[in-house]
């Protein structure tokens, strides 16, 4: 385990803890026909808020669940519970999919002590432990300070820049059959393939079979296979935004310090003409 992932175990044996903040970071495609909310309230975690990603973000941007301001976060923590001095626990209900966003958010927002839970809501229920229903119990409302850095995001022009200098490598964690543009993207108007120079790191290539995440070695390995140095700065992109936050974390695990995410993905990049969109193998 490292700072930012924490067994099921170790949560279980902290449940109590009056220092930590556990956060339901569930989020899924439109496709899913998952309603996130509703599924918190039929079982969720003791003691847990849910971490609403579609509420929680610029709700004025046209683009799906970009980052909100630090001045939106810092008031929707306030109003969790989550504050200064508080380890925040993250989890999802796919094992590891969207609370790796929640994660990197909170980086973003300059709060370091946050970690996902590995494996998430399945592994905790497949090992029987304890779960509540209904509502989020109201917590006391606590400071919390919001401190942006931008070095952690990246924009499409800052993207465009770095991929035509070839001063920060891409990561795209689509699966590899949209990277190839082999699959029509979900998503209305938006070109299928991918960045001239991004490298496909695929983020379930970086679990195991039940959502757990693989060893250090493990996920370094993988991003050398796919022709990532990790001595390189890196920016990581998917098709919103979120699974691309899997690939950072991986990074983060892996020992790679300069790591960013392209806030607006391919949902940004394949939509826009004056970008350059590639077909076929990295």
């Amino acid at each position: 385990m490292s700072d930012d992932i924490v067994s099921t175990g170790w949560l279980a044996r902290h449940l109590d803890s009056p220092d930590i903040a556990i956060l339901d970071a569930s989020w899924h495609l439109p496709s899913a026909r998952r309603d996130a909310p509703k599924e918190f309230a039929e079982g969720h975690i003791p003691g847990a808020q849910f971490f609403d990603i579609d509420e929680l973000s610029d709700t004025a941007n046209p683009l799906p669940h970009m980052l909100p301001s630090p001045e939106k976060f810092s008031s929707r923590m306030r109003k969790m519970g989550v504050g200064d001095g508080k380890r925040v626990i993250v989890y999802d209900t796919q094992g590891l999919y969207s609370a790796a966003r929640a994660w990197w958010m909170f980086k973003v927002f300059g709060h370091d002590d946050v970690t996902v839970l590995d494996g998430g809501l399945p592994k905790w229920k497949a090992e029987g432990r304890p779960l509540a229903d209904g509502a989020a119990a109201k917590p006391q409302e606590r400071h919390f300070t919001a401190r942006y850095r931008s070095m952690l995001v990246r924009d499409k022009t800052e993207v465009a820049a770095a991929l035509k200098s070839a001063r920060e490598q891409l990561a795209d964690a689509r699966g590899p059959a949209r990277f190839r543009g082999e699959e029509p993207e979900p998503r209305a108007g938006v070109r299928a393939g991918h960045m001239p120079g991004a490298r496909n790191v695929h983020y379930a290539s970086l679990l195991k079979p039940d959502g757990t995440l693989k060893s250090a070695e493990d996920v370094a390995a993988i991003f050398k296979a796919a022709g990532i140095d990790l001595a390189r700065p890196v920016i990581t992109s998917c098709g919103s935004g979120v699974t691309a936050a899997i690939v950072n974390l991986g990074l983060t695990l892996a020992g790679a310090r300069a790591h960013a995410l392209y806030d607006g993905s391919w949902a940004e990049w394949g939509a826009d003409a004056d970008l350059s969109v590639v077909t076929g193998p990295a």
